[in-house]
């Protein structure tokens, strides 16, 4: 049983790890929305949003939570995780860095009142959210089931790490995302290597999708055997090794 709760905290410790990357570019993003209104209004605005979001998030969690072991939805999901992670590290190793275009949305953010815009930054959290849902329930699904019963489709320890993930998200980008900018100026590759994550999540969903009873093309128990439970995790921390202490190309290219 100890064995089953030291899987659980792992796997929590990796969710909020990844979502504190990922937090950084969505605070971003929302600082940008609101940049037009008044300094007082600002904060406002943004915590507002926050609080918006966090009333959409947990609606979706709960929805999520009775489709979660529909495989279906568990291919649309990996093919969605691969996709965003390949997407992110093929366009920072062949194309432009992937920036986010500022003055587009201070374009759009412009001119609109106070509501509007805490809607818009709520919505804007919520479209992050759908990134770190279906990560946080890709690596849930691959734990062991907890003595909690089942919550609508989910185990109720598997449902409650999914919960934490959520409540962490919005949590990092309210008060830690600052400090993620500042690591990831620091160490620019995270980035990248934090969606080289969310792709290896997505190989995970598949693999948790190809072991599903009505497809079956794994064994069933596969997911959650040892060897496939150590190769996962053991890639993990060997993408994240990599992504941090993969050298600076900026400080590189000032060197020449």
């Amino acid at each position: 049983m100890e064995s089953i709760w030291l899987e659980y905290g792992w796997t929590l410790l990796i969710l909020i790890g990844l979502e504190g990357l990922l937090s950084a570019d969505n605070a971003l993003v929302l600082a940008v929305i609101a940049k037009h209104l008044p300094d007082d209004q600002k904060k406002k605005a943004i915590n507002y949003g926050i609080i918006l979001a966090f009333v959409f998030r947990f609606g979706a969690l709960f929805a999520i939570s009775f489709i979660a072991n529909v495989w279906q939805v568990q291919a649309i999901g990996a093919a969605y995780l691969l996709y965003l992670g390949l997407k992110h590290i093929i366009k920072a190793r062949f194309g432009k860095e992937n920036e986010i275009n500022q003055e587009d949305i201070e374009e759009e953010s412009a001119g609109k009142g106070y509501w509007p815009t805490v809607g818009k930054i709520a919505l804007a959290d919520l479209a992050f959210a759908i990134d770190s849902i279906l990560a946080a329930v890709a690596l849930a699904l691959g734990l062991p089931d907890s003595p909690l019963g089942d919550f609508g489709g989910m185990d109720g320890g598997q449902f409650i790490v999914v919960v934490l993930g959520g409540i962490a998200g919005l949590i990092l980008i309210k008060f830690a995302a600052t400090w993620f900018v500042q690591l990831l100026d620091k160490r620019p590759a995270l980035e990248t290597t934090a969606y080289a994550i969310v792709a290896w999540v997505g190989v995970k969903l598949a693999v948790i999708t190809l072991a599903h009873k009505d497809i079956h093309v794994l064994d069933h128990d596969f997911p959650h055997s040892t060897g496939w439970t150590l190769t996962f995790y053991g890639v993990l921390v060997a993408i994240a090794l990599i992504g941090w202490f993969a050298p600076d190309k900026s400080s590189k290219d000032g060197n020449k």
